[in-house]
């Protein structure tokens, strides 16, 4: 078993080489994720922010209440 995690001598590259692909690939799942995740919150505050807009009997923001 010690021969085949050592690979010849190239076992600390090799292994590192799989570490460094197995945490690329995690990220390029993750990140997408967590991206669709904001933009639906942005959104989601957005419309929230236009429906108190549209709201009756509530000032616009623009107009002072003097």
């Amino acid at each position: 078993m010690s021969t085949f995690l050592a690979m010849g001598g190239y076992g600390a590259y090799v292994w590192t080489a799989f570490a460094v692909f197995f945490i690329v690939l995690l990220i390029d799942t993750l990140a997408p994720l967590a991206r669709r995740r904001r933009n639906l919150r942005d959104i989601r505050a957005r419309i929230a922010r236009q429906e108190n807009r549209r709201r009756p009997g509530t000032p616009a923001s623009n107009e002072s209440n003097a």
